[in-house]
């Protein structure tokens, strides 16, 4: 994990897609944060299956899974500390259950309800400054400047936090993700770029998309380390992650951390991947189900049972199913909240068109 160029061309990795143990996970990593990360792995697996399930019902907003990359996201967030703040594309939304958001919170934004403290406003993604994550945008890379920013901000104060901002694999051919990682490299802010290249920019293979070899050779240009990780093992991300972190919190700067890993799903809900890619590249990307290995080693070491995932898997899905009933009885925001929160003082104009609404 130096950063040179085995780095940047290789890719770490912990666990094989067999779930035999191939490096070194970090030292810190106890019996029980394993067992948390499986726990949250199977949490966001189910959340998947629950949207997926209810969207073509009406139920619901168009939503971004998650399958297939909830090592890559468990583990990185596992590597923060509380004070450390997080940058999620809408494909992260499940990042505010990971740092402590009542998924009742979720179900409510997923619904747009009254009870939804974004009052309806961009709801496939998710933010609340209580648990340090910052909402999106729509606009890939739009958020890389932006964590850059407080981070340097965070520098100035003297602040020990850290600053991972999500992006994926097609985010990288924005002009906003090479302005931020240029700044990060000739100003240090301590900001991870946590880039996961699912090897899909919706419809666009990776090999289209770049004539670079990987993504994480891109930081050497910017002179900040570059490393590849196998984004389907947690113990990987999670390892390396907490490295950079803990580098970054130490003054030593940004990194690029490229997590390698693939795209189950569709991109969204509004989208038909049978279009552009095989149903047996999909199936052959199945062997490297992350949630498979880490369940094999940590039944392998008696941390894990069937039994045991079946209950949590049972119990969470009971946990959807009321969130679901509550948001489905409460009312959406009133027409008037799309006026509010971007005037300090409403124009007259629009004054009047909010009083007709009553």
């Amino acid at each position: 994990m130096s950063g040179d160029s085995e780095a940047e061309l290789g890719l770490y990795r912990v666990l094989s897609p067999e779930g035999e143990l191939v490096g070194e996970p970090d030292p810190s990593l106890s019996n029980e944060t394993m067992r948390k990360m499986m726990r949250d792995m199977v949490v966001l697996r189910a959340f998947d299956q629950w949207m997926l399930k209810i969207h073509p019902l009406g139920k619901a907003s168009r939503y971004a899974p998650v399958e297939g990359q909830e090592a890559s996201v468990v583990g990185s967030v596992h590597s923060l500390s509380d004070v450390d703040w997080t940058f999620p594309t809408y494909r992260e939304l499940t990042v505010g259950l990971l740092r402590g958001a009542p998924l009742t919170t979720l179900i409510h934004r997923m619904f747009a309800t009254s009870l939804d403290h974004m009052k309806g406003h961009e709801i496939t993604l998710y933010g609340d400054k209580r648990y340090r994550i910052v909402v999106g945008a729509g606009a890939v890379s739009l958020m890389c400047p932006v964590a850059v920013g407080m981070a340097m901000a965070a520098k100035k104060r003297g602040e020990k936090e850290v600053f991972l901002v999500y992006l994926g694999d097609g985010a990288t051919s924005k002009g906003d993700f090479h302005e931020a990682i240029n700044w990060a490299g000739v100003f240090k802010p301590p900001v991870i770029f946590f880039v996961q290249n699912n090897q899909w920019a919706i419809s666009i293979p990776f090999k289209k998309q770049t004539a670079s070899p990987t993504i994480a050779v891109k930081a050497k240009a910017y002179g900040i380390p570059g490393i590849r990780v196998d984004g389907n093992d947690v113990l990987a991300v999670y390892t390396v992650c907490r490295r950079f972190v803990e580098k970054a919190r130490a003054g030593e700067g940004a990194v690029l951390i490229e997590a390698v890993t693939y795209r189950m799903g569709p991109h969204t809900t509004a989208d038909d991947p049978s279009k552009y890619r095989s149903e047996k590249e999909v199936e052959e990307m199945r062997a490297f189900d992350p949630l498979k290995r880490m369940r094999i080693y940590l039944t392998r070491n008696g941390l894990w049972s069937p039994e045991e995932e079946q209950k949590i898997v049972e119990s969470f899905r009971d946990e959807l199913r009321r969130a679901t009933e509550e948001a489905e009885k409460t009312p959406p925001p009133h027409p008037r909240v799309i006026f509010e929160d971007v005037y300090a003082e409403l124009p007259w104009h629009l004054s009047e068109e909010m009083a007709e609404l009553g």
